[in-house]
């Protein structure tokens, strides 16, 4: 054993050797190898170590092999030298080394065996380290791989990271930008509106001059006629009598009276003072003599509910979000998010398109016609309402004053108009003037408003109706609703009020009475689709009518409060609103994906 532990470290030596030697020509490769030369050194000591043991007891059991062949050969050569007592005590002892000699025999066997053992397990190990070493440098490759890798990476970071740098910049440039632009926007808008307050006190100065002057002309010419003599003619004196009477004649002739006939001046006059009366009362206003004539409107006797589609339209090139039947005629106008007013005629059961109304720069949030049916206004989201006559595509007047969207406008009156708005105003406008004549503050959103007599009544997010005294312009009632209000619709004889809430529900309010008593109309499947959905009354005030999210139109009867109709199925989205025509014939329903569905029961 102890000659195979040399030879094993010779080897060893000789390996380090060349090792070494290889490594002074390759010193990169080199030093792997001599890294398993150092453990395989270490192994080397380790394994010597575990048979050193071995090693000496094997050692001892040959010197004792030894010693036992020597005493047995002394023995055998001087067998008179000792007495049998010795002898036998020798074969006692050579039995005893014999037997140690098989225990120790079997002891090497034994050892020899865990030796093998030992070879197969570090020949394992060897395979074991050798694919180690594979995995190793296959480790390092993959490591160089990664290293690579993250240098690209890193790379790819700091230009991602300039880029985003860049962008921020710009970012901040284009809301440094906006920021200016929108103090830009204020300042114009304060322009426009002082330039607008100062054009409309320039326009209402010229008109108290003009009316002073005329005042003044007229007091002139009429302390003119005052002072002027008059002859007036008998009434009993014709020509029959004058030429038969030449006595009668003479002496009429010499009769003089203070005051100069009235037939020879008075048309003058009186065509000067109507005319002068015109001009003072229309002055430089929108509105013209014609359009003070107020039109004979149609009563509705029995309004029908709708049973059948008759039309459906693609009335806007974007949603839809007002519509409106005209008070005198079959007229219909619906007002969009493009911006357009669109007018329809109601012809032997279809729409037809008949002009088309612009100048708005936002979409158009509801429209109105005025009594005589021949203007139309419209409120829109650039904070102004707008004023068109029907045969002039071109608006006549814009209100501009609010800060925020105006979402309701109304007219009170052929001269007045009301509007309500997002910025948490009312105002009242003076058409006349074309200016704003008085302003009303409200705690909250103005959603929708209608007009009756000496009243505006308003909507509100905030779950409330206010009534308005329109000579004051201040809130003389609240009441109470049950959700945001959505819209408001007053019936033809102005006696009932109906409020759309987003608690899905309608409420009909008896403005006789003025109090929280109301009857409430719901329906299962009944939806208020959006914060800006319209119901209204019948013209008879017997119906109302709703649209929904569902897509479909509800109709419920005032009388006993239950669902009368649903009209389903023609509609793709929310129903944002419904108008009921004065006739009580067509029901017309927008919805926001532009589109318009005539119903009726013919």
């Amino acid at each position: 054993m102890a000659t195979v532990t040399v030879d094993t470290r010779r080897v060893m030596t000789d390996v380090a050797g060349v090792s070494e030697r290889s490594g002074r020509g390759e010193a990169p490769a080199g030093r792997w190898k001599r890294h398993i030369i150092r453990e395989l050194k270490h192994r080397d000591v380790t394994q010597h170590d575990m048979f050193r043991d071995l090693i000496r007891f094997y050692t001892q059991l040959l010197q004792k092999t030894s010693l036992t062949k020597g005493m047995l050969s002394c023995s055998v050569r001087q067998p008179s030298c000792g007495s049998s007592s010795s002898i036998s005590s020798l074969l006692l002892r050579n039995d005893q080394l014999k037997k140690t000699t098989g225990e120790l025999a079997f002891q090497v066997v034994e050892l020899q065996q865990q030796i093998k053992i030992k070879e197969c397990v570090l020949e394992e190990q060897h395979a074991r380290l050798g694919e180690e070493e594979c995995q190793w440098v296959g480790a390092l490759d993959v490591r160089q791989e990664l290293q690579k890798r993250v240098k690209q990476v890193q790379e790819e970071n700091g230009a991602l990271k300039m880029e985003y740098d860049s962008l921020l910049e710009r970012q901040r440039w284009a809301e440094t930008s906006l920021r200016e632009e929108k103090v830009k926007e204020g300042h114009l808008l304060e322009d426009m509106i002082r330039l607008k307050q100062q054009a409309a006190a320039r326009m209402n100065s010229r008109n108290e001059r003009r009316s002073r002057a005329r005042e003044a002309n007229l007091q002139k010419d009429l302390q003119t006629v005052a002072r002027s003599k008059v002859t007036i003619d008998s009434l009993s004196s014709t020509p029959t009598s004058r030429s038969t009477s030449p006595k009668n004649e003479s002496t009429e002739r010499g009769h003089t009276r203070l005051f100069r006939s009235a037939s020879v001046t008075s048309p003058r006059i009186l065509k000067s003072i109507k005319e002068l009366f015109d001009r003072k009362r229309r002055g430089h206003s929108v509105c013209s003599l014609e359009e003070d004539l107020l039109c004979p409107v149609g009563i509705c006797l029995s309004a029908r509910v709708p049973v059948r589609v008759l039309q459906v339209l693609e009335a806007h090139e974007q949603g839809i979000n007002a519509v409106r039947f005209s008070c005198s005629l079959d007229l219909l106008a619906t007002g969009g998010t493009d911006r357009v007013i669109k007018l329809w005629e109601v012809r032997a059961g279809s729409l037809t398109h008949r002009a088309t109304l612009d100048g708005s720069t936002e979409g158009i949030t509801s429209v109105e016609f005025d009594p005589t049916g021949l203007r139309i206004l419209a409120a829109s989201y650039d904070k102004s309402a707008l004023l068109w006559r029907l045969d002039d595509p071109v608006p006549k007047l814009t209100l501009t004053g609010h800060s925020r969207k105006v979402t309701a406008a109304r007219f009170s009156g052929l001269h007045q108009v009301v509007t309500g708005s997002a910025d948490r105003t009312i105002r009242l406008w003076d058409l006349h003037r074309a200016a704003c004549v008085q302003v009303a503050d409200v705690a909250s959103y103005c959603s929708d408003l209608v007009c009756s007599e000496n009243c505006i009544i308003s909507g509100h997010y905030d779950s409330k109706i206010r009534v308005w005294d329109t000579r004051t312009v201040g809130c003389v009632q609240e009441l109470p609703a049950q959700g945001k209000v959505t819209s408001l619709d007053i019936s033809s004889d102005h006696r009932q009020l109906l409020s759309c809430c987003r608690d899905d529900c309608l409420q009909l309010i008896d403005l006789r009475r003025w109090s929280n008593d109301r009857m409430c109309f719901r329906a299962d499947g009944f939806k208020c689709g959006s914060d800006s959905t319209k119901a209204v009354i019948s013209p008879d005030g017997c119906f109302l009518a709703a649209g929904s999210a569902d897509g479909a139109v509800y109709i419920w009867n005032v009388s006993n409060g239950n669902l009368e109709t649903r009209l389903p199925d023609k509609h793709s989205s929310s129903i944002s609103a419904v108008s009921w025509s004065l006739s009580g014939e067509y029901v017309v329903s927008v919805d926001k994906s532009r589109w318009a569905v005539l119903w009726s029961d013919i």
